[in-house]
C-alpha cells in the first residue's frame, strides 16, 4: 500500500437527517481528510439525501431496506476508488483525528486487513452509556473472540482495506435486512484476514438503540439469525477445522476468562 492510501467513508442512512449533518460536519473537520465520503440513503423520506448533498458528498440509492443492503452497496461503490474503505453510522460522531489513526495503523502495518475500535455511547443517562461502552460493546468483542477466533467487526467504526471485502463479497448475507451486518462480516473473516481492534480508537455514537427494553433486546435477539444465516461457517468446529488446514494460530488462544478491553489484540505501533 502507498504511504498516503485513499480513503472513502461509507455511511449508511434511513431517516436520520439530524444525525447525518453532525456526521458529516465532524468528517469534515477531519485532520486527515476522506478522498471521498459515500451516503448509502436507504430509502429515507426524511430530508437526509439533501443534507448529504449539501455537505458535498457522494449520495448512493440503496432501495432495498436494511442495513446490510445499504452498506454493501456501499462497499461495492468504494471499490474502484479506495485502498480502505471505511465505516461508521449516521448518529456517529467521529474524533478529529479517526482517520488519521486508521491510515496509520495501515500503513504501519502491512498485514492488517480489517481495524476496528469501541464505542463512547452519547445521548443516555451516564450508567446506560457506560454499559453500553463496556458490556455491550466491549462483551461482544470479547465474547465474539472466544468463539470466532477475531474480534467483533463492530460497524459504527471500522474500516477494512478493499482487497478483505473483494473476498467476503459474495460471501456475506448482503440482502438479508433481519441481522446484524457486522456480525456477518465478521463470522466470513479468518484471522489471516489480520483483524484487529484497538480499544483507543474509539467513536462517539448514539445510545438510542440501548435506551429501550425492545430496542436492546431487539439487536441482541438479531445475534441468533445471524449465526443461523451463515450456518455452519460461523460454528466454532467449522472455523477449528479451517484454521487448522490453513496453518492460522488457534483462534481459541485467549489469555483471560474474565473479561477486559484491553484484552483483544492490538494494532502494532497503534494506539498505545
Amino acid at each position: 500500500m502507498s504511504f498516503s492510501p485513499r480513503v472513502t467513508v461509507v455511511v449508511p442512512c434511513r431517516d436520520d437527517a439530524e444525525f447525518l449533518d453532525a456526521c458529516l460536519t465532524a468528517l469534515a473537520a477531519q485532520t486527515h481528510p476522506a478522498d471521498r465520503v459515500i451516503v448509502v440513503d436507504n430509502a429515507s423520506t426524511d430530508a437526509s439525501a439533501a443534507v448529504a448533498r449539501a455537505h458535498g458528498v457522494d449520495v448512493i440509492e440503496e432501495p432495498l431496506v436494511g442495513i446490510w443492503p445499504a452498506a454493501a452497496r456501499g462497499y461495492d461503490e468504494a471499490r474502484g476508488t479506495a485502498d480502505i474503505i471505511a465505516r461508521l453510522d449516521a448518529d456517529s460522531r467521529p474524533h478529529p483525528d479517526w482517520i488519521a489513526r486508521l491510515v496509520r495503523a495501515f500503513v504501519a502495518d502491512p498485514g492488517l486487513g480489517v481495524l476496528t475500535g469501541g464505542a463512547e455511547f452519547y445521548g443516555a443517562s451516564p450508567l446506560v452509556n457506560y454499559l453500553g461502552e463496556h458490556w455491550y460493546v466491549g462483551g461482544g468483542h470479547y465474547w465474539i473472540k472466544k468463539f470466532l477466533g477475531i474480534p467483533l467487526v463492530f460497524g459504527s467504526n471500522f474500516a477494512m482495506r478493499t482487497s478483505v471485502w473483494n473476498r467476503v463479497r459474495d460471501q456475506v448475507d448482503r440482502t438479508n435486512a433481519g441481522i446484524h451486518d457486522d456480525l456477518d462480516l465478521t463470522i466470513r473473516l479468518r484471522p489471516s484476514d489480520g483483524v484487529r481492534y484497538d480499544p483507543e480508537l474509539r467513536m462517539p455514537v448514539s445510545a438510542r438503540p440501548l435506551t429501550t427494553q425492545r430496542g436492546l433486546w431487539r439487536r441482541v435477539w438479531r445475534v441468533v439469525p445471524t449465526f443461523a444465516a451463515s450456518w455452519p461457517e460461523g460454528a466454532a468446529w467449522h472455523r477449528r477445522a479451517d484454521a487448522a488446514s490453513s496453518g492460522s494460530r488457534d483462534f481459541d488462544d485467549v489469555s483471560a476468562d474474565i473479561w477486559s478491553p484491553v484484552d483483544d489484540d492490538w494494532t502494532p505501533e497503534f494506539g498505545r
